[in-house]
């Protein structure tokens, strides 16, 4: 899979630009603040629809204009393809011209995997933010993860409202198991995805962290979840109800899942350093490419950003190889 051209209008701070990219790598490089970034920004924009920079799309918009455009032309191993996102006072995305009406359905056209400076918060940040990166690579690959999802943080939303009815207005407890019983359905569907491709990323790991660590260190993940089972959930849902009650929300469920990382045994967060985090987030990444090249059987698109900043020279040289 390749990008072959980008189209940007009125988009951060080009007014009009075309930018035509080769098969393997290509490298922007230039001062700081020209754009390099913008760039990356705009195809990542047309993969997942969303910035990975801000939630505010007015922000995307040229200084003094009132609508952007950005337009990305791909190839993948069977078909070519074009996206096209309009950004006003609403936004547009067109797939082959064509205008969806989910965001599920522009997800996996393009599949990328992203590396930005900030991305080392992934391990040492909170827990959302790993959900997030397990949610955006399952997304890619398993479209219907994505309504599963929404279904389930839409059901999660309705019972933490019924809870603070109970405690302000007296309704009726037992009306909870309505919402019980799906969070179970959806959070049963969704725990499993997510084991899965842990499991995937667990098999590709820790070969390519020892490769660019000069085989150094040892890496592992540890996924943390209260929902074995659907039995398992529902008995905790049950168990919290006074405690969920009492809080106004849901106190356990995979809305609240983690993993953990571990160098040679200790806990990457506590005891890693700066390059020790930002190694591991790397050998993260290129888990993912692999888990998503093993998945649609031809290679996606890798976007990097400033990531050899504080990565001492042995670790640049053998990510170098890794990835190579």
């Amino acid at each position: 899979m390749h990008i072959n051209k980008v189209e940007l209008h009125n988009f951060r701070n080009y007014e009009n630009q075309e930018i035509k990219l080769k098969k393997n790598i290509n490298v922007f490089y230039g001062d700081n603040a020209q754009g390099k970034t913008n760039i990356l920004e705009a195809i990542f924009l047309c993969a997942f629809g969303k910035s990975f920079r801000t939630t505010r799309e007015k922000e995307l918009i040229k200084l003094g204009e009132e609508n952007a455009r950005i337009k990305v032309e791909y190839s993948k191993k069977d078909r070519d393809g074009n996206i096209l996102i309009c950004i006003s006072d609403k936004k547009q995305i067109l797939v082959n011209g064509v205008k969806i009406k989910k965001l599920s359905e522009l997800l996996g056209k393009i599949n990328i995997v992203i590396f930005t400076p900030d991305d080392i918060n992934i391990l040492k940040g909170t827990p959302a933010l790993r959900r997030r990166f397990l949610d955006m690579m399952i997304g890619q690959l398993r479209p219907n993860y994505v309504y599963i999802l929404n279904m389930y943080n839409k059901t999660l939303e309705q019972r933490n409202n019924y809870l603070r009815q109970i405690r302000q207005e007296g309704k009726v407890e037992s009306l909870l198991e309505i919402w019980d019983e799906k969070l179970v359905e959806y959070g049963n569907i969704i725990s499993n995805y997510r084991r899965e491709f842990i499991n995937k990323i667990i098999e590709k790991i820790n070969i390519i962290h020892k490769k660019i660590t000069n085989d150094n260190e040892k890496i592992d993940i540890i996924y943390t979840s209260c929902c074995e089972n659907k039995k398992n959930y529902m008995d905790l849902l049950t168990q919290r109800r006074k405690l969920d009650i009492i809080k106004g929300y849901t106190t356990k469920g995979i809305h609240r899942d983690d993993f953990e990382v571990y160098i040679n045994g200790k806990e990457l967060s506590i005891y890693g350093s700066q390059g020790q985090n930002r190694t591991a987030v790397l050998s993260l990444k290129l888990s993912e490419l692999q888990v998503i090249h093993d998945e649609i059987e031809e290679e996606p698109i890798l976007l990097l950003d400033d990531f050899m900043s504080e990565l001492d020279i042995k670790r640049r040289r053998n990510f170098s190889v890794s990835y190579t």
